[in-house]
């Protein structure tokens, strides 16, 4: 007997039980959703989504084996060296570009993926607010220093500019869908004020371009 469409298969890992996971019946998947400080390894089949303001999401698939995922951070480097008042927990130190580009590399490396192999897209960065630090151009000045540091192969990049960004990616297929949203949007930038006001306190319509 099948089992119901509408139930999502376990996640790769444990570690991503967290994760708010569901099946989208218009995409005909199970879409696994983001928030700042995440990451995510998809199972074969799986989508993953976020919406960014100034935060930047890594998209990173071993093209030989087909599998990937993406973060989500918030700010460039931890230089806290475990003393942060984050804490140790995934979500918290990962909303360090640093720390979450590594821990999402090393887990696709546990999978088979190999260095080689590994293909990235870049999104996010924009400059949503205008009483806020621009954040996002150190997300991407960073996030661009890394790869190329790492020798990594980037196949497409959205970053910048000033609109936040709705992100779905396909780590089978290696295809990133965004959707450029007003600057406007009442929720991106409570979210976005929220997040860097709370930096330190526990997680809590446009344009399709496909790249």
């Amino acid at each position: 007997m099948m089992s119901s469409p509408s139930r999502a298969p376990s996640p790769a890992s444990s570690q991503f039980s967290h994760i708010q996971r569901r099946f989208d019946a218009r995409l005909d998947a199970v879409v696994a959703t983001l928030h700042p400080g995440d990451y995510y390894v998809a199972n074969t089949g799986e989508l993953i989504g976020t919406v960014l303001g100034s935060c930047v999401s890594a998209c990173v698939r071993d093209s030989r084996l087909r599998i990937g995922g993406m973060n989500h951070f918030m700010l460039p480097v931890d230089r806290s060296e475990g003393t942060s008042a984050w804490g140790n927990t995934a979500s918290a130190s990962t909303r360090f570009g640093n720390v979450a580009m590594e821990r999402l590399i090393n887990e696709i490396l546990k999978l088979g993926g190999r260095r080689a192999d590994l293909e990235v897209k870049l999104v996010g960065g924009g400059k949503v607010l205008d009483s806020l630090s621009d954040v996002g151009a150190r997300n991407i000045r960073f996030v661009k220093e890394y790869v190329q540091a790492e020798g990594f192969r980037v196949v497409g990049a959205d970053l910048g500019s000033l609109y936040p960004r709705k992100v779905l990616y396909n780590p089978a297929t290696g295809s990133a869908q965004v959707k450029r949203l007003a600057r406007t949007d009442g929720r991106v930038v409570a979210d976005e004020t929220r997040y860097m006001r709370d930096i330190d306190a526990a997680p809590v319509g446009g344009d399709i371009e496909l790249f």
